[in-house]
């Protein structure tokens, strides 16, 4: 698995490299340390810059947040991130006898960790804070979400819409608590 071409082939064609993804045998370290380790850096690399070096422009001035403000959010986001994905992972596990598939913790954390990728990578729109909305294209990861578990946990047609939903519902979830916490951390409110 190369990295860029991983990335590339799940954005753009999504459908013909998810069974590429199935045939792999991954361990979880090695979806991490050779894919999400490397891509969750890229919003919080891109929020530390665009938050602390560049700055919005706010009646025009640049408001820029102090380094550490913009450190504490970017190990934050990192972290959260990762953490995020192992979750996904163990929900979209445990979920699958309900819905008629197999519980298989390192598959369920393919669908997790290469779902991600728009995520991670729409993440780099941070780098401008005026451009940080473009980030919305991160929702694309909800699509693959969808062709992943279709794909890797073979889940009968008539399950489908249900392991999605529920599967949707905590993915959103998690983020509405990742971007809480670090909120009240980074901002204090």
């Amino acid at each position: 698995m190369i990295l860029f071409d991983r990335a590339k082939k799940i954005l753009l064609t999504p459908t013909e490299e998810w069974p590429v993804i199935k045939a792999e045998s991954l361990s979880v370290a090695d979806m991490y340390t050779r894919y999400a380790m490397i891509l969750a850096a890229i919003p919080a690399v891109a929020g530390l810059i665009g938050q602390s070096v560049i700055g919005r422009p706010i009646v025009g001035v640049q408001i820029r947040s102090s380094f550490f403000d913009g450190f504490t959010y970017a190990v934050l986001t990192y972290a959260l991130s990762l953490a995020a994905v192992y979750i996904l992972g163990m929900i979209i596990d445990n979920l699958a006898p309900t819905f008629g598939c197999r519980k298989d913790f390192p598959t369920s954390l393919k669908v997790a960790v290469f779902s991600y990728t728009a995520s991670w990578v729409a993440g780099v729109f941070q780098i401008i804070p005026a451009l940080s909305w473009l980030s919305i294209l991160g929702l694309y990861s909800l699509y693959l979400m969808y062709l992943g578990l279709r794909e890797l946990k073979e889940v009968p047609a008539d399950k489908m819409l249900g392991y999605y939903s529920f599967t949707l519902v905590a993915a959103v979830v998690i983020w509405i608590i990742i971007g809480t916490v670090v909120s009240l951390i980074v901002l204090g409110t």
